[in-house]
């Protein structure tokens, strides 16, 4: 019974270490390649939730730097949280991963677009892969939402 429950207490801390993980999915029999699948919420707008998809390729250097970005709204979205971001035309680095030895890592930057009132966030590599560096896109619109309407009164439907 010990034995069990420290099995049981173990594993679910290894688990907790994994919590944004939410899919895998190995690209074949013959392949050391999976699609991996993580939940990333914003630090500074925790109501925005982004699932980036990318390879992961074990036991092989030549790691490729495609990745899927889809960011939602999944929570209220406050003008205390607009406020606190960067609105300069670069925006500010949201998240940060290694993906090799080789010094390539996955960065997502957000940026606000003013003046269609919308979140981008950006996802790319910053390793050039065969001439081109890699990079995906997904946008949160704020048209309407109490966030937005706080900031602009002026805009209020």
């Amino acid at each position: 019974m010990k034995l069990t429950l420290l099995s049981v207490v173990t594993l679910g801390s290894m688990l907790l270490g994994c919590s944004d993980d939410v899919g895998k999915v190995s690209l074949g029999l013959f392949t050391t390649k999976d699609v991996i699948i993580d939940a990333k919420h914003d630090p500074k707008i925790p109501g925005v939730t982004c699932h980036i998809s990318r390879i992961k390729a074990d036991l092989d250097f030549a790691d490729p730097s495609d990745m899927g970005i889809s960011c939602r709204q999944t929570g209220p979205i406050s003008a205390n949280d607009l406020a606190d971001i960067d609105m300069s035309k670069g925006g500010e680095i949201v998240f940060k991963e290694s993906l090799s030895i080789l010094f390539k890592s996955l960065k997502v930057r957000r940026i606000l677009d003013k003046e269609n009132q919308t979140l981008l966030y950006l996802s790319y590599s910053t390793k050039e892969t065969n001439g081109s560096h890699k990079h995906a896109l997904s946008t949160v619109p704020l048209y309407g939402t109490q966030a937005w309407n706080a900031l602009n009164p002026e805009n209020k439907n």
